[in-house]
């Protein structure tokens, strides 16, 4: 197995679609919404991926200042690529990318809760997510 990583190198939405699903992540993400799976492929500043010859094996697909926070939004690595540093390197790339005061900040799948202790990261409670068809409440400002 011969891994090359490339830092913000072009990749196709199918490229990334096909990935998702082969990592398992599909399961999470909106894959048959073309238009958002585009959109969220062409807006991310950050993506070091993992490619075995032309075939895409794995992604960290994030969002930064470079500065004070990273968003890891998605990290995906093909179910037959798993358990052998694929994800472990695509972090330590994307976070090599980072400036030293730079976080890394993610939202794991509960599954994954003990891999990303193990690789050094802490867990945090204080994340609140707001759901697209929920609106903000409470009194407005005029």
């Amino acid at each position: 197995m011969t891994i090359e990583y490339r830092i913000n190198a072009p990749l196709s939405t199918d490229q990334f679609i096909d990935l998702l699903i082969r990592s398992t992540l599909g399961e999470r993400r909106p894959v048959q919404d073309r238009q958002c799976m585009e959109g969220m492929i062409a807006n991310s500043n950050l993506i070091v991926s993992a490619w075995e010859g032309e075939t895409l094996v794995g992604i960290a697909r994030s969002l930064t200042d470079f500065h004070y926070a990273c968003y890891l939004s998605d990290l995906a690595v093909c179910q037959s690529y798993q358990s052998r540093g694929v994800g472990r390197q695509l972090q330590i790339i994307t976070q090599s990318q980072l400036g030293p005061r730079c976080k890394l900040i993610l939202i794991a799948a509960p599954a994954a809760d003990t891999y990303y202790e193990y690789i050094g990261f802490t867990k945090n409670s204080r994340c609140w997510v707001l759901e697209r068809g929920t609106s903000i409440r409470g009194q407005s400002a005029h």
